[in-house]
């Protein structure tokens, strides 16, 4: 990780990008073909987030391992853990570099997740960065 400027706008744009592809992905049809859009775009939306906390705070990443760790260390409540993030980061990882084809559960999964956690995430990370 580098230090750079904090740029809250910066971070505020991809908060809002985030928030916009997770409506996005959430209304996308499951079906085989759609798996492995499904996980990606849900994963590259707490992503994003992770990314947003981090360039509030003058860090730039390198990789998106400290991106979800960021979001895991949110004191918030949740129906399901945070911990959960890193799962689907290595679903994505196998899917983008092995050729790992998604399931119809896996993208449910990514689905339960984003609906029990990516909202309370959202709104922290917008309180966070008007702090």
């Amino acid at each position: 990780m580098r230090s750079k400027q904090p740029d809250a706008k910066q971070a505020l744009s991809l908060v809002i990008s985030a928030e916009k592809d997770i409506k996005f992905t959430l209304n996308i049809e499951v079906s085989e073909a759609s798996t492995n859009t499904i996980v990606r775009n849900t994963y590259e939306s707490f992503r994003m987030l992770g990314e947003a906390m981090l360039i509030k705070k003058g860090i730039k990443s390198q990789d998106h391992v400290s991106m979800i760790k960021e979001i895991t260390t949110l004191n918030i409540q949740t129906e399901r853990p945070l911990m959960i993030i890193e799962r689907l980061r290595k679903l994505r990882h196998n899917i983008n570099y092995y050729g790992y084809r998604a399931t119809i559960q896996d993208a449910e999964d990514a689905i339960s997740l984003a609906k029990s956690c990516f909202e309370p995430a959202l709104k922290e990370i917008k309180r966070i960065l008007k702090g």
